[in-house]
Formats: C-alpha cells, structure tokens, sequence
C-alpha cells in the first residue's frame, strides 16, 4: 500500500515536471537559484520545487510609445508618439542583464524619442522623419544591446502641434503656392514675348509674310459671328496712298499780312 502511494506519488510529480516550449520560445531555467542552460524548443524536464523557469518570447514584439510632451529646438511644443519593433536575440541576457526587458525597451525608447526631438526644429521634425527614425533606431540600440535585445525598426508615428502654428503653417504654405503661381506667370510671359519679338522679326524680313498674316487674321475675323467687322490695315501699306493726297504746306510769314497788301489797304508797289 505504502508503495503504491510513493509510486503514484512518483508518477505526479514527474508529469508535473512535465514543460513544454513552443518553437518561438526559449526556457531559462534555474536550479536552486543556478542557472541553466536555455531548454527548448519541445518537452523539457523542470522539477518542481527545484527549479523555475523562465519563458522567453523570441518573436518581433511591437512596443507603442505613448504620445510625448517635447519642445523643438525652435521653441514649439509638440506631442509625438512612434512604434518600436524588436526581439530577443540572447534570451539568457533578456533575463539576467535586466528584470523586465519589455518595459526597460519602453523606458529607453521615451527618453530617447524626448531626446533626439528636442535637438531638432519643427521643419526637420515633419519633413525628415527618416533620419529621425534612423538616430532613434541607433540611440535605443546601444542601450539595449547588452540586454540581448535587437531593435528592428522605430517609426514616429503622429506629431501634434498647436491650432495656432497649424495656422500660420497654412498661411505661409499659401503664400509659398502664390508666391510660385507668380514666378510661372512671369516666365510665361517673359517667354511670350520672346517669342513676339522673334515672330516680329522674322516678319519684318519677308513682306509677303506679313501679307499672308493679314490675310489669315481677316479670315479668323470672318468666322465669328459678328456684326461689326474691323479690318486693320497696317500704315505700311496705305501710307504711299495717304502721302499723295497731302498738299504742301504754305510758307510762313513774319507780318502775318496777305502779300502785296499794307496795314491800311493800299496796295504795295
């Protein structure tokens, strides 16, 4: 009877002992306080009451950091928020270098995000978010390195400024747009007149050009439907005709008098 008590006894604390790890986790173990040699993947022996063990996720954990009162390096306040993606590498390090990696990784990644925002401007912080997140990467590495903790990628995500500089944002956007709109007309019409004074000269060479221009203006006029038609003539043309109807203009005269008569009426001899 008494054997039969040990051997279920026996039989209990063996299935006990019993673990199993899944292939994405490591099993750090300690015997009476020692450490073991990482168990896993699969059925692993842990005595009860001896040892403890430790599971370690080595899949790609996805860490929000809460959104972060900064001010720029230009005086503006902002709230940002990014993503940190990492994983253990060394899961006997995850476990012996620091007590709770994941919230260590969270605390680094606050401080450094507060860190490197605050050495920028505002300009840098919306338009150059690569190289943000590149310095981010690089400053929560070195630091979590030595805990077997490689980060993959960090990302800002959202960056919230004041109602008033989103304002001022958008008038100076505007005015940079109507700024541009000016300089593209300017050259537009800095072409158009090129290309006017190139049309000019070219016709001014070949009359018969210019006739033909003529014509064909007097045929665009003869397509609308107008009442009144304008025909313009170039001076050139009537000019000759206009000189041979002018009459030659009489001399002048210092008296003012009509010739051959004097002040009172009497003929001049």
């Amino acid at each position: 009877m008494i054997a039969a008590v040990i051997v279920t006894v026996l039989v209990v604390y063996l299935l006990a002992s019993v673990r199993i790890i899944k292939e994405y986790e490591r099993g750090v173990a300690f015997r009476v306080g020692r450490l073991r040699a990482p168990l896993g993947p699969g059925v692993v022996a842990v005595l009860p009451g001896l040892d403890k063990l430790v599971r370690v996720d080595l899949r790609v954990v996805t860490l929000t950091i809460p959104p972060q009162e900064v001010i720029t390096s230009d005086n503006v306040p902002a709230r940002v928020n990014a993503v940190v993606l990492f994983k253990v590498t060394d899961p006997v390090q995850s476990v012996m270098a620091v007590e709770n990696h994941a919230v260590a990784t969270s605390q680094i990644a606050q401080t450094a995000l507060r860190s490197v925002v605050g050495r920028t401007d505002l300009d840098t912080l919306l338009a150059h978010r690569d190289d943000l997140n590149e310095d981010l990467a690089t400053s929560i590495a070195k630091q979590t390195e030595p805990w077997g903790v490689e980060v993959h990628v960090v990302e800002i995500k959202d960056v919230e400024i004041p109602e008033a500089m989103q304002r001022a944002m958008a008038r100076q956007a505007e005015a940079e747009r109507e700024r541009r709109a000016k300089v593209i007309s300017a050259r537009g019409e800095l072409q158009a007149s090129t290309e006017l004074r190139d049309a000019a000269k070219t016709l001014s060479e070949s009359p018969a050009s210019l006739q033909l221009r003529y014509l064909q203006t007097l045929l665009e006029l003869g397509a609308d439907q107008n009442s009144t038609v304008v025909f313009p003539i170039p001076i050139d043309i009537v000019g000759p005709f206009l000189d041979k109807f002018r009459t030659p203009a009489a001399p002048a005269h210092t008296n003012g008098h009509r010739p051959g008569v004097t002040v009172d009426g009497s003929e001049q001899r």
